[in-house]
């Protein structure tokens, strides 16, 4: 599985951005899809999580409320709508893959990952 993430960029505080992920490979529409972010001189983090079905989405704390994942199948992308950002949610995201529900919000469960695509929110 190969995964290419887009639309980061510069938004001001409050603002909104759309990610979206692009799956190329085999059984795309059996991969639990997650985005993770690492800011600036910090560790890796997870920030949410969608089932192979779009039936279940699991968020990180921090982003509950303001952050939405979604999927379509059909097309082999995940998007990630960030609303009401913050400058904390400054970083860079990944779009990653594995197969199986458990161990979601473990870096160490994804075995694929795409190159990250930079959000810089401004204050």
């Amino acid at each position: 599985v190969q995964l290419q993430a887009s639309g980061g960029g510069l938004v001001q505080a409050g603002g909104s951005l759309r990610l979206s992920c692009a799956a190329s490979g085999r059984s795309f529409s059996s991969y639990v899809m997650a985005w993770f972010r690492q800011a600036p001189g910090k560790e890796r983090e997870f920030v949410a999580a969608i089932s192979w079905s779009a039936s279940n989405a699991y968020y990180a704390d921090f982003v509950k409320g303001r952050f939405t994942i979604s999927r379509d199948n059909t097309k082999n992308t995940i998007y990630l709508l960030m609303n009401s950002l913050k400058p904390e949610d400054t970083a860079v995201y990944y779009c990653a893959s594995k197969v199986g529900s458990l161990h979601y919000t473990t870096i160490g469960a994804y075995p694929y990952w795409g190159r990250g695509t930079l959000v810089t929110v401004s204050s």
